[in-house]
């Protein structure tokens, strides 16, 4: 036991360092102060749009603090509403549709009056109408012979293919079913994805946004909305009604600057191009003339850099849940092995958490613990829960009887079987419980980087939506080695600590 304890004070220690080198590096990057936390959603002009505003803002002298690739609309909303996000880009037709469903169309007075009773204020649009629609390739279209979307729920035999957003949405393909009568099957994907599996023939058609960069480097074409089913999607910046006036005015300074054309040209230049979403946004602000210094240069981090940066949050948030994980489930195993119905109550409850979607239980902690390190702290500390507890469980309840009966018949109390027959042969297993923890922790973190704790999952979430596999491959393969390298530490841990005098116990002299 006294092993096990040592263990985790040692990795206690590194959590506490990496918190203070990561609290360091930040200090160094800000000043004194008000930092202003600028959200984006998971896809390319929503990052490119909350990177306007950003080096707006920080041309102007102020601090920004970048959460962006948030996945869900009711996500980064929510985290809005609660003040873990200062602003963000959100689209008129969503406000209507999803955010406050029937309580007026996508232009209407009311949707403003709903806003500011939650404290939040819409500003005026940027210009542009980034509506919902289908895309098919050229070639493909014109072979079919379909040019509208009635014409495409015509088609009997099509493989459909839409973002899990527009999957449930009543403004996508809920609604399409109500009113063009489509009796297709549909599965979910990323949107980025989705346009890699149209251009390799795997589905048929997609969802789109009409002002996407990437209609052209696919060669798709809209599919003409001849119900006009899709509503309005003026692009508009959502805010706090407290922010500072000063940043409001700010902002009102990308009013009507931008539209539909020069949307898709900006998104291009990420797409086509292959420019950074900072090195697009400083564009646009350079020739809109709206930097107030003389010059203005991106500069970007280098590729390792940005590597060893998100693995080190990658580690803070997995040692710090692991730890929780076994400082909670090493000593609830011990005290609660030796009741069954305690046990399996548990063991109940912590696989209970084991069966909510990651993404979901991410998303159920923000009203309650906001957005970034917390909630993917807590989050991955309870889905560790569970293999650790069940480890150590069995681990105690699978010695064998005869060992037990021979130290209550030499009159060791049950601290010491405990402590010199119990745990000595039960530390195997539990090891074995606390490196599965510890593996799904480390996959399982990637998904932090959709509520804004960072970590690997950030370069994933961003080459998601740029289509780019060397940025997935920048966090992917980082997490695999930290898998690969915490396997191995594991073995050598056990190889360590478990003796071979252990395996018979080590009775008191």
């Amino acid at each position: 036991m006294l092993r096990i304890y040592l263990t985790n004070a040692l990795l206690l220690v590194l959590s506490t360092l990496l918190v203070l080198f990561s609290g360091a590096a930040s200090s160094q990057a800000t000043d004194s102060s008000r930092a202003y936390t600028i959200g984006s959603k998971n896809f390319n002009e929503n990052y490119i749009l909350g990177e306007i505003i950003s080096q707006l803002l920080e041309d102007s002298g102020f601090t920004v603090d970048r959460n962006f690739g948030m996945s869900g609309t009711m996500v980064i909303y929510e985290a809005l509403r609660t003040g873990e996000v200062d602003a963000y880009v959100e689209y008129s037709g969503t406000l209507a549709e999803v955010i406050f469903p029937g309580e007026g169309d996508s232009t209407s007075a009311e949707l403003n009056q709903h806003l500011q009773s939650e404290g939040i204020e819409a500003l005026q649009s940027f210009g542009f109408n980034n509506t919902y629609a289908l895309a098919m390739k050229r070639d493909h279209a014109a072979d079919l012979g379909v040019e509208t979307v009635s014409e495409l729920a015509a088609q009997e035999n099509i493989d459909l293919g839409f973002s899990v957003e527009f999957l449930n949405r009543a403004d996508g393909w809920l609604g399409l079913i109500e009113n063009y009568g489509f009796t297709q099957q549909a599965i979910g994907m990323d949107h980025g994805l989705a346009y890699q599996a149209i251009d390799a023939g795997t589905i048929d058609a997609t969802d789109a946004y009409s002002t996407d960069g990437d209609l052209e480097l696919f060669d798709l074409i809209i599919l003409r909305d001849d119900l006009n089913f899709f509503p309005q999607y003026y692009a508009v910046p959502l805010i706090h009604q407290n922010l500072d006036p000063q940043v409001k005015n700010i902002l009102r300074q990308l009013e009507g600057r931008i539209d539909e054309e020069r949307m898709r040209d900006l998104n291009g230049r990420v797409m086509l191009d292959g420019k950074s979403f900072a090195e697009v946004a400083s564009e646009f602000l350079t020739e809109e003339k709206l930097f107030t210094q003389t010059t203005s240069a991106v500069t970007g981090s280098s590729i390792w850099s940005n590597i060893y940066q998100n693995t080190l949050v990658h580690l803070q948030l997995t040692i710090i849940a692991l730890s929780l994980g076994c400082l909670v489930g090493l000593p609830l195993g011990v005290i609660i092995y030796r009741s069954k119905k305690l046990s399996r109550g548990m063991l109940y409850v912590a696989g209970l958490m084991q069966t909510i979607p990651s993404l979901a239980l991410l998303a159920l902690f923000i009203p309650i613990f906001g957005i970034g390190k917390t909630p993917a702290i807590i989050a991955l500390f309870l889905y560790s829960l569970l293999p650790i507890l069940r480890s150590t469980i069995t681990a105690l309840l699978t010695i064998d009887p005869i060992l037990k009966r021979a130290a209550e018949a030499i009159g060791m109390t049950r601290f010491q079987q405990l402590r010199f027959v119990l745990v000595p042969l039960a530390l195997p297993n539990v090891l074995s419980g606390v490196k599965t923890a510890a593996i799904i922790s480390i996959g399982t973190a990637t998904l932090a980087a959709f509520i804004g704790a960072g970590g690997l999952g950030e370069p994933i979430v961003t080459g998601l939506a740029l289509n780019n596999t060397d940025l997935i491959l920048q966090g992917a393969i980082p997490a695999a080695c930290l898998a690969i390298i915490t396997e191995m530490l594991f073995d050598v841990l056990e190889r360590a600590l478990v003796k071979p005098h252990m395996l018979v116990g080590q009775l008191p002299s």
